[in-house]
């Protein structure tokens, strides 16, 4: 087992600089190169280094010339989502273990293009989705394995954000998102609230998913929030821009084991921030946005009662039982990083399982591929009016695997 790691991070926007912070702070982790296309970009990532008292990281602007000229023994791909795949191929045919960010992609191609590198190379591959390794979501799965929830029958979760601020201003801001809603309409980021479900239903474990619809509503919230601020120069440069995006998508997929998964996109509206996260089974329900919990005390035919869900956080005796070990040992041990530890969780998960030799990652390639493929699938449905077919990326071999515990980090 190694017991440091030299790594490169590639793409020094507001995720990957959210991203670097936590991993400064690691001491078997060492940045050697960093890269964007921006020079501005790198030169902040080589101040944050220097502040915090680590070793100054070479600069790139191409990341095939990083991977070519430095020595590194992973990377973190935290670029826009049209770059992804295309880094990620490149990094694996290389032997480099890849640590890739989240997002959709519009080209099934791209999914099939991963799991064959993959299954080639044996090059260790993980999707950073941080809202697995949150801890009411693990909370629930924890509670789900131990039979509480009885049968899971459905399960909700969205991408409920407003930003509406941060889209309009991307050329600005150089912000890829931008140029995403003007030119597609489709549930374009996924994988917060579908990895934690299907982590929950044992997607690619003994179950998938089998079909999916969408349907989209209009596309006016931008327009409208763009019309209210043409005083900022930024703005006025999209007063005549048609976005394509619809302003809310609803995605309902079914599942091979008879559950069924509704997942909504709001991000153009004005909202509170929520993911929605809701796993509803035959003894229990837990509901993120309902702000409650449902519990008839794991006995069939008792009187139903309710409980707020915020009693995982406050030492209740539930609280203690049912609190995933990964967090009990992040509540002893906290290190400051961002969502609440999410980053930090995500990033050491993927650290360890590369530095102990494991080429089968918590997160890996499969179900990456599957969550990502919810975009292009999406598109399709929303475009034809129909219900689409989703693809097994496993081959059938879905119906044979198992969750790896390598450590405790495979959830």
């Amino acid at each position: 087992m190694k017991k440091t790691l030299s790594i490169a991070v590639i793409g020094l926007g507001q995720r990957g600089m959210g991203l670097l912070r936590p991993i400064l702070r690691m001491k078997d982790v060492n940045v050697v190169a960093v890269c964007d296309s921006y020079q501005d970009r790198i030169e902040q990532a080589q101040k944050l280094s220097k502040k915090l008292g680590r070793d100054l990281p070479r600069g790139y602007v191409d990341y095939k010339e990083l991977v070519e000229k430095e020595s590194i023994e992973a990377v973190i791909i935290s670029c826009s989502w049209k770059c992804h795949t295309e880094i990620s191929l490149y990094c694996m045919e290389k032997g480099i273990p890849v640590g890739c960010e989240v997002g959709g992609v519009h080209d099934i191609n791209e999914c099939w293009a991963l799991v064959n590198t993959y299954e080639k190379t044996q090059t260790p591959y993980m999707f950073l989705e941080n809202c697995c390794y949150g801890e009411y979501e693990l909370a629930c799965l924890n509670m789900v394995k131990k039979g509480l929830f009885g049968k899971v029958v459905s399960c909700e979760g969205g991408y409920k954000h407003d930003l509406r601020d941060e889209i309009s201003g991307g050329a600005l801001n150089r912000h890829y998102r931008l140029e995403e809603y003007i030119n597609s309409n489709c549930e374009n980021y996924p994988t917060h609230e579908i990895g934690p479900i299907a982590k929950i239903l044992d997607i690619n474990r003994g179950n998938r998913m089998v079909e999916l619809v969408s349907i989209s509503s209009k596309a006016v919230g931008l327009n409208e929030y763009v019309k209210d601020n043409l005083d900022k120069e930024h703005i006025k440069k999209l007063e005549d821009i048609v976005f394509k995006q619809g302003d809310i998508v609803n995605t309902l997929i079914k599942c091979e084991n008879g559950e069924t998964i509704s997942i909504s996109l709001d991000t153009t509206l004005p909202r509170p921030y929520s993911r929605g996260f809701t796993v509803h089974g035959t003894r229990m329900l837990y509901s993120e946005e309902g702000n409650y919990y449902f519990d008839d005390k794991n006995k069939l035919h008792k009187a139903f009662h309710w409980i707020p869900s915020k009693f995982f956080n406050n030492g209740r005796k539930m609280a203690r039982k049912y609190r995933h070990e990964i967090w009990k040992n992040f509540k002893r041990h906290p290190v400051k990083s961002g969502h609440g530890g999410m980053d930090y969780l995500v990033l050491r998960a993927f650290f360890e399982s590369v530095l102990q030799g494991h080429k089968v990652m918590p997160l890996d390639v499969y179900d990456a591929v599957t969550w990502m493929a919810i975009t292009a699938l999406s598109a399709k449905s929303i475009e034809t009016g129909t219900i689409v077919e989703f693809p097994d990326f496993t081959r059938g071999a879905y119906k044979e695997r198992k969750t790896e515990k390598f450590n405790v980090w495979y959830i």
